[in-house]
C-alpha cells in the first residue's frame, strides 16, 4: 500500500504522523511511504533520517495523494481537495466535529479518528488521547515554572528561606497525574481534587493530597464513577460543595493547573473570576481546556494575560510544544491501529466485529457514520 505522511499545516501544530522508527517498520512490512520534504522537521525528524528508514521525500500533493494518509489533525479544505476519492485517512480527526466529518465523508474519503478508540487494555497501545495528555500535563507545569516569579521547591539559603510552592490540580485523569508527578520532582507541595473517588489512591501514590468531596446521595456516587475512563457532569449539589472546598485551597495555591474536560461538551468552569481574585499576586494558572472554553472564564485561547495580578496560561496545543517526543508516541500510536485495519496483502480491510475499528470508523462511502 502506498502511505503518506503530509506536513501539518494547521498553525502551531508542529507535530508529525510517522516517525523514522516507524515509517522503518512499515517499510519492512511492504508498504511504500512517501514524506512531504520537511514534514518531520519541527519534530527532530528530517528527511534524511526518512530516506534512510526507506521513504521517498515528495511534496504534499504525492503525500496526500496516497491511498493511506496518515495525520496529526483533521485536514483542511484544500488538503481534501488533493486527496483521492476512496482513499483512507488516519489521524486525530474530532469525533465531535461535525462539520469537518463532513466534509471528510464528501471528499469520500474512508476515515478513522483515533480520538474514538474504547478505553480498554487492548486499545492502549494506539489511545492518542493518553499519550498526548502525559506530555501535556508535563509541559503544563514547566509552563507555571517558567512564567511563576519565584521556586518551585523550598531553599535554604544563607539568605533566607524560601517557601516551596503550592499547587493545586483540578482534574486526575492521565494529563492531571503526569502534572502531579512532575511538579512533585521539581519540589511543589501539591493538592489535587478530581470528581472520582477511584483516582484518590493514585493521586496520593504521587505524592499528592487529595482534596475529598464527601458524597451525600447514592445518585452522587454512580454518577462519579464516570464512564470510560472520563469524568460525567456531576449533580448541581455537589457541584457548590465542591466549588467551596476548592475555592480556599485556590486561595492559598501559587499555582493552578486544570484538566477537566467532558468529550463532546464545553470545559465546565472550575475557577471563577471571583476564585482569581482571592489568588495572591503573581499566581498563576495554566488552562489545559482553554481549547474547548475553559476551565477558567478569564483564560484566553492561544495567549499567556495577566488578570487580577494572577498570570493565565492559555496555550492550546502543549503536546506540540514537545514534538519530538510527543510525535514519536503519536506515530507509535498510529502504527498499533493500523495493524487492525491493514491487512498482510497491503489492502484495506475494515472489520466491523473489531469494537476498536468499529468505533473509529467515522466516514466510508461518502457516509458519515456518527450522528
Amino acid at each position: 500500500m502506498r502511505i503518506g505522511v503530509p506536513a501539518e499545516t494547521r498553525a502551531g501544530e508542529t507535530r508529525v504522523a510517522a516517525t523514522a522508527e516507524t515509517v522503518k517498520k512499515l517499510v519492512s512490512a511492504g508498504h511504500q511511504v512517501v514524506v512531504e520534504h520537511d514534514a518531520g522537521l519541527r519534530a527532530s525528524q528530517t528527511d534524511e533520517a526518512y530516506t534512510a528508514a526507506g521513504a521517498v521525500i515528495g511534496s504534499a500533493a504525492d503525500a496526500l495523494g496516497a491511498e493511506l494518509v496518515l495525520k496529526v489533525r483533521a485536514p483542511g479544505d484544500q488538503e481534501l481537495a488533493a486527496m483521492s476519492r476512496g482513499a483512507t485517512l488516519v489521524g486525530m480527526l474530532d469525533p465531535f466535529d461535525r462539520e469537518g466529518l463532513e466534509k471528510i465523508a464528501a471528499a469520500g474519503l474512508t476515515a478513522f479518528a483515533l480520538e474514538a478508540a474504547p478505553r480498554t487494555t487492548r486499545a492502549q497501545s494506539m489511545d492518542v488521547l493518553s499519550s498526548q495528555a502525559n506530555i501535556a500535563g508535563y509541559k503544563a507545569v514547566l509552563l507555571a515554572a517558567n512564567v511563576y516569579q519565584r521556586f518551585f521547591p523550598m531553599m535554604m539559603t544563607a539568605a533566607g528561606t524560601a517557601k516551596a510552592a503550592r499547587v493545586v490540580i483540578l482534574g486526575a485523569g492521565v494529563a492531571g497525574l503526569q502534572a502531579i508527578a512532575t511538579a512533585k520532582r521539581l519540589g511543589a507541595v501539591i493538592e489535587a481534587s478530581d470528581v472520582r473517588p477511584a483516582v484518590k489512591e493514585q493521586v496520593e501514590s504521587l505524592g499528592a493530597k487529595f482534596i475529598d468531596v464527601p458524597f451525600e446521595t447514592e445518585e452522587e456516587r454512580e454518577i462519579a464513577q464516570g464512564v470510560g475512563g472520563y469524568a460525567r457532569p456531576m449533580p448541581e449539589s455537589w457541584m457548590k460543595r465542591q466549588a467551596a472546598l476548592v475555592a480556599e485551597r485556590i486561595r492559598q495555591a501559587d499555582i493552578v493547573i486544570t484538566t477537566a474536560l467532558i468529550p463532546g461538551r464545553k470545559a465546565p468552569v472550575l475557577v471563577t473570576e471571583e476564585m482569581v481574585k482571592s489568588m495572591k499576586p503573581g499566581s498563576v494558572i495554566v488552562d489545559m481546556a482553554v481549547e474547548r472554553g475553559g476551565n477558567c472564564p478569564l483564560s484566553e485561547a492561544g495567549r499567556t494575560v495577566i488578570k487580577h495580578g494572577v498570570t493565565l496560561v492559555g496555550e492550546t496545543n502543549l503536546p506540540a510544544m514537545a514534538a519530538a517526543d510527543a510525535s514519536a508516541l503519536y506515530a507509535r500510536n498510529v502504527l498499533d491501529f493500523l495493524k487492525l485495519i491493514v491487512a498482510r496483502e497491503g489492502t484495506l480491510n475494515v472489520d466491523m466485529a473489531d469494537d476498536i475499528v468499529a468505533a473509529c470508523l467515522m466516514t466510508r462511502d461518502g457516509q458519515l457514520l456518527r450522528q
